[in-house]
Formats: C-alpha cells, sequence, structure tokens
C-alpha cells in the first residue's frame, strides 16, 4: 500500500510538472512573458549553448505555443497562405501541417500570431483576420471566422491583423477593431459568436487584450491608439481603418466586462500612436502601461468604490517606453527593451515608482527582441542583431552572464517560448531550439 501511495505522489507531481512546462499561448503560462522553469544554466561554453534543432520558416514575427512536447507555429508563405506547422520539440521534425489561402500583402510582411493551445485544440488568427480552431488528433479545422471582415472591417490596418488568441473558459476571445464591433468572444467549441462589444473609442491598435483581476473580478484590458502626435514624436501612421486625417482622436485604456463587453472604467492618461503591447499587471490593482513612438510609460491604480470603478494615475515618465513586449516585474523593479524608432535606449530597469535605475543605450541595444523571466533570469534576444543573453535582472545595473550570436538576420522581433529547459527564438528566416538546461 505505502509503495502504491508513493507511485501515485510521484505520478501527480510529474504531471504537474508537465503542466507547467508547457508554454500554452502569447507570453506563456500567465501571459506575462514569465515562466516558472528552474534549474536554467548560468553559463555557457565558448561556444555558446547548445542548439538542438533549426527549422525553416517564411519571414515573420509570429511566436511559438508548446504542449506535450509538441510545437505550434503559424507560419506564413508570403502573399498566399498562412501555415499552421506542428513540430516535435524535442528532434524539430514536422508532425503535421495545414494550410489555407490568405492571399494579399502589407507593410512587414509575415506572420504576426501565437496561437492558443486548450487540449487537443489549436486556436490561431492569422493576418487577415482568419480565425481558426483546428483538432490536434485529426489535423484539421473544426470552425473558422474571420474577425476583421465578418464584423464590417474595410481597409486592413497598415501592419495587418496582429492578434493573440485569448482562452477564458469557454470563450475565445479577440479585438476586431472595426467600426462596428470592439472585442468578439467566440464560444471555443463550434465559433458561434457569444457576445460582441460596441465599438471602441480611438484607433484601431496592434494590441491583444489581456485578462487581468481587479478587486477579485477578472476583467478584460484593451488599449486603442490615438491619432494625436506624441510630445517629441515624429509622424506615424496610426494603422486604423483607412488613410484618415490627424483629427485628434485620444486612444483609451479600457476595462471591461469579461461577461458581455462592458465598459467598466476607462483611463486616458496615457496616448500611443502605435500600440502593441498590453498592460503589466504589479498587483493592488496597478497596472504599467509603455509604448514606443515616444508613448512613454503610466502607472496607474484602478479600484472599486460604492459599486463602481475608480482610476488614479500614479505617474508618467518618458524615461521608460517599451516598443514591442510588455514589460516584465521582477522584485520591484520594471525590465523592458525601450529601444524604439526614436530612441536607443536598450534594456532599460525602473522602479515601480518611476524612478530609472540604468539603460543600456547602444551596447547593447536589444531593438524590439523578445524577452522572459524565468528561474530569477531574463532570457533576451536583441532583435536587430541575433544575439542571445542571459542576464540578471538587478537594478544596481546591467549584469550579462551570457550571451551567443545565434541568428542571422534583422527584427528579430518574435516572442520567445521556454519548456523543459528547451528555449524557442526565430527570426526572419528560421526558429531554434537551444538548450538552456
Amino acid at each position: 500500500m505505502k509503495r502504491c501511495f508513493s507511485l501515485t505522489v510521484l505520478i501527480t507531481i510529474l504531471g504537474v510538472c508537465s503542466v507547467r512546462a508547457d508554454w500554452p499561448q502569447y507570453l506563456g503560462p500567465n501571459r506575462n512573458a514569465t515562466s516558472d522553469e528552474k534549474g536554467l544554466l548560468r553559463s555557457w561554453p565558448a561556444e555558446g549553448p547548445k542548439v538542438l534543432w533549426t527549422f525553416a520558416l517564411g519571414p515573420g514575427y509570429g511566436g511559438a505555443a508548446i504542449s506535450k512536447g509538441k510545437v505550434y507555429l503559424l507560419d506564413r508563405i508570403a502573399r498566399k497562405q498562412d501555415v499552421l506547422r506542428c513540430i516535435d520539440l524535442t528532434n524539430g521534425k514536422e508532425l503535421w501541417s495545414f494550410a489555407y489561402n490568405a492571399p494579399g500583402r502589407f507593410s512587414h510582411q509575415g506572420s504576426r500570431s501565437t496561437p492558443a493551445l486548450d487540449g487537443d485544440y489549436i486556436y490561431t488568427c492569422g493576418s487577415f483576420g482568419d480565425v481558426y480552431c483546428f483538432d490536434g488528433r485529426t489535423h484539421k479545422p473544426i470552425w473558422k471566422k474571420n474577425v476583421w471582415k465578418d464584423h464590417g472591417g474595410g481597409k486592413l490596418p497598415n501592419w495587418g491583423i496582429c492578434q493573440n488568441p485569448l482562452i477564458y473558459g469557454d470563450l475565445l476571445i479577440l479585438a476586431s477593431q472595426t467600426k462596428e464591433a470592439g472585442i468578439v468572444a467566440y464560444d471555443k467549441t463550434n465559433g458561434q459568436v457569444r457576445w460582441v462589444s460596441k465599438a471602441l473609442p480611438g484607433k484601431v491598435s496592434y494590441v491583444t487584450p489581456v485578462i487581468v483581476n481587479i478587486d477579485g473580478q477578472d476583467q478584460l484590458v484593451m488599449i486603442t491608439a490615438t491619432t494625436r502626435r506624441e510630445r517629441g514624436g515624429r509622424s506615424a501612421p496610426a494603422g486604423g481603418w483607412g488613410d484618415e486625417p490627424d483629427d485628434g482622436i485620444d486612444g483609451v485604456i479600457l476595462g471591461m466586462d469579461i461577461k458581455d463587453g462592458r465598459i467598466l472604467w476607462t483611463y486616458k492618461g496615457w496616448q500611443g500612436r502605435i500600440p502593441i503591447n498590453n498592460i503589466t499587471a504589479l498587483g493592488d490593482g496597478r497596472l504599467f502601461i509603455s509604448g514606443g513612438y515616444m508613448a512613454g510609460s503610466a502607472m496607474f491604480k484602478v479600484q472599486r468604490n460604492d459599486g463602481r470603478y475608480v482610476v488614479e494615475e500614479l505617474y508618467t515618465t518618458q524615461d521608460f517606453g517599451t516598443h514591442v513586449h510588455p514589460a516584465v516585474l521582477y522584485k520591484g523593479h520594471l525590465y523592458g527593451h525601450c529601444t524604439t524608432n526614436s530612441r536607443r535606449d536598450g534594456m532599460a530597469c525602473m522602479s515601480v515608482d518611476g524612478k530609472l535605475k540604468w539603460k543600456t543605450g547602444r551596447s547593447p541595444v536589444f531593438d524590439k527582441g523578445g524577452f522572459i523571466l524565468a528561474d530569477d533570469l531574463i532570457i533576451s534576444v536583441d532583435g536587430t542583431d541575433g544575439i542571445l543573453y542571459i542576464i540578471e535582472p538587478n537594478p544596481e545595473g546591467f549584469k550579462k552572464l551570457a550571451s551567443a550570436d545565434l541568428l542571422d538576420t534583422k527584427e528579430c522581433w518574435g516572442p520567445l517560448a521556454l519548456s523543459d529547459g528547451k528555449l524557442l527564438i526565430r527570426d526572419q528566416k528560421q526558429m531554434k531550439c537551444v538548450a538552456l538546461r
């Protein structure tokens, strides 16, 4: 009996570890670019970490999702098709793929989105708004929709549709951002629309909704774009419904009821012409937002008061502004890549009360590369040079522990993925799997 009990405990522990090893969606298990994995290497040999495999891809920026030893990636064949690929995490062999026609082009060609995994099902959203639910057992689609065209979308935003599917309970949630629909919630089992919010104030952004918990209630947070010029910024397209003039429309950060899309609160103290990343939640209702194009950052607090939500701005700053990926929080400090099209601040560290601690500037420049937090380390790719870094997060200064030149092209902007000590990184022609244990 004792032996059977021990075996049961072992199986349970292994099961929990297996679940934790997955990277099932954009920015990982908790959608905050943070992993619970332990035992990662702190140093590498002179030749760098072991590259377990390399897989050829079309151009793009889409990240990988990982479950049960399988990698899922939405690739793109330029101007023709989107392709869902399933790859063996151990050896990099393609297990199966499914392609569908998605003709057309937009600025910065290639994939945009990270799949979301839920049991045997894979959810994707392509650059032209095509939403698919695939059965991982049959390798076939169960249902498909179009989050843009189905809701009156006209001319595509300049950089296409950049939505990373969000699963919540029995819902699949995406931001449509047309003039008819703001957020769309589908029944994840059959694709039927469960609810559609009203059109959002502001202009179309490249932000995916995120879930936050405020005073015990899960909410959606969404960010839209402004057409106003940022302080010190230069002219840039807002990526709206067409070639509209700069008419001074404000963007907004919205808190929405996840059951029906009803707006619960708004914050307009931060304005971004081309928002890409969503907020970083700090707890106690504190939310941090940051962006490129001289948008800078803001910290604000949302709390419930007499049955309604109240928003209080804590501070704004131009000292910290992550362009593509959201900041990560570690022991009271925020870390992020703050090089943008108009500034070369590199990686930066700032306390949660808005005091800049350090920045790397051009050495390294860390231009728009992906980064995650795991095992008290920041794992980061320089988006310009393709160099992989292991960094000790330390407010006293930039602490590089190891680095290796692993990628070949510019614009290494895709989000990273980590599972079972294996790190997936990509550039414009390939994905590599790197052993971090």
